[in-house]
């Protein structure tokens, strides 16, 4: 028998083996091999898919999480319903109402009608996105303090920073460059709401830049996605009030 070192470096035990048992790496126990096969070769996460119509994410690979989401996708609605539904919700926003804050009813009204802003136009509203285009217009809304937003999502956000107490500006251009953030808060927070990342390849690549801006220039980045708005408004985890108030502190 031949002595041999365990290859695990964490372990370094001595350990003995016949020649015709030896292999280009020999270790002195399972658990040793195991170690060292882990740390190179890491099992495979589960990949993590979203239900079609709540979000809830789930390991399984389908497009819902329970039957009932299922059943609430499939529901049946009539085109007079649908249109009455887009009507109502829209006179309680006082403004044309977004896709997802119809939830369920926007899927029915896209099998309907073909696409939303088919939808919205039956309704005899103004839709938000051009047919032709891949990017959203500018619709000029304007928030509870005055401030101009680009959309319906924007104004969401300016609101709750307002009803926060939280001062805070609008369009603020990272310094030397043509780029210009959402909003600011003190001098250093930068608030960002890429509401349009994954669906225009233009628009991503400024995402890029402006990550890579604030990380150069020393500015703490805030980025807001349309799931923390939709369907449930979830800015308290992203904008924490309190940290905010102690980092300008």
């Amino acid at each position: 028998m031949e002595k041999l070192i365990c290859d695990n470096k964490i372990c370094s035990n001595y350990f003995f083996r016949y020649p015709k048992n030896i292999s280009r790496h020999n270790y002195c126990s399972r658990s040793c091999a195991v170690a060292v096969n882990n740390h190179f070769s890491p099992k495979r996460k589960k990949a993590i898919h979203a239900c079609f119509l709540c979000g809830k994410t789930t390991s399984q690979r389908q497009k819902f999480c329970s039957l009932s989401c299922r059943a609430e996708f499939q529901r049946k609605y009539s085109r007079s319903e649908l249109l009455k539904l887009i009507k109502n919700i829209g006179q309680e926003l006082g403004r044309t109402p977004s896709r997802r804050e119809l939830g369920s009813v926007s899927f029915a009204c896209i099998r309907e009608f073909g696409s939303w802003n088919k939808a919205i136009i039956a309704a005899k509203l103004n839709p938000h996105r051009s047919d032709s285009q891949k990017m959203y217009k500018r619709i000029g809304v304007r928030a509870k303090d005055g401030h101009k937003c680009d959309s319906i999502s924007e104004a969401i956000i300016d609101n709750w920073l307002n009803n926060q107490g939280i001062s805070h500006n609008r369009n603020v251009q990272y310094f030397g460059t043509n780029y210009k953030a959402d909003w600011s808060i003190g001098s250093n927070i930068f608030v960002e709401y890429f509401g349009l990342a994954k669906d225009c390849s233009r628009y991503d690549i400024s995402i890029k830049e402006k990550k890579r801006l604030a990380k150069k220039l020393s500015i703490n980045l805030i980025e807001i996605y349309p799931k923390d708005l939709y369907p449930k408004i979830k800015l308290d985890k992203k904008l924490d009030f309190f940290k905010i108030i102690r980092t300008l502190e």
